[in-house]
């Protein structure tokens, strides 16, 4: 699929059979190194580069930096939520429209790179203090009205970043950038 779909570069999300403090451990690793891996991905692009989409129809390279650093700030509040309040109903955001604000358009992605890293680093040092039972617990999203497990969310994220990552790293190399 990956080859057929440029939007899927690494694949779609596959979550895991079944969770273990392995797979949460590698998730959290995964977690950790998403800042210097989204920073060496737009390392040197100029401006042209990082306003050009990934795809015909796609986010643009700065759009994606924005957009995860969006995505994973709201994913970290979902975590913390879901462990301190009861199947917690969490608040969705259009991420097309957040994408299309001035400031996802045209603000340098070291901003949001730099919040990246702070996020990143808060977040898995929350992970880390947390009990196995913390990652049973989950929120439900209103749109699909699904519970989610942090357990599930923690895979998902971990995919999400290097799914994102894999998009820019792909636009460089069909560039040759």
């Amino acid at each position: 699929m990956s080859e057929l779909d440029p939007r899927y570069p690494i694949g779609r999300f596959t979550a895991p059979e079944r969770y273990t403090p392995e797979s949460r451990a590698a998730a959290v690793t995964e977690l950790r190194a998403l800042p210097a891996a989204m920073r060496a991905a737009v390392a040197g692009l100029d401006a042209e580069q990082l306003d050009t989409p990934y795809r015909e129809g796609g986010w643009t390279a700065r759009q994606l930096v924005h957009h995860v650093a969006d995505s994973h700030l709201n994913a970290y509040i979902r975590h913390k939520l879901a462990v301190t309040e009861d199947e917690p109903t969490i608040k969705p955001y259009s991420e097309k429209a957040w994408s299309e604000l001035e400031d996802a358009r045209v603000a340098g992605p070291e901003v949001s790179l730099a919040l990246l890293s702070a996020l990143h680093a808060r977040w898995a040092a929350f992970l880390d203090t947390l009990p196995a039972s913390a990652f049973d617990r989950g929120f439900v999203h209103p749109e699909s009205k699904r519970r989610m497990s942090v357990d599930w969310s923690l895979a998902m994220y971990a995919w999400h970043g290097h799914h994102h990552v894999a998009q820019i790293t792909t636009l460089r190399a069909a560039r040759g950038w």
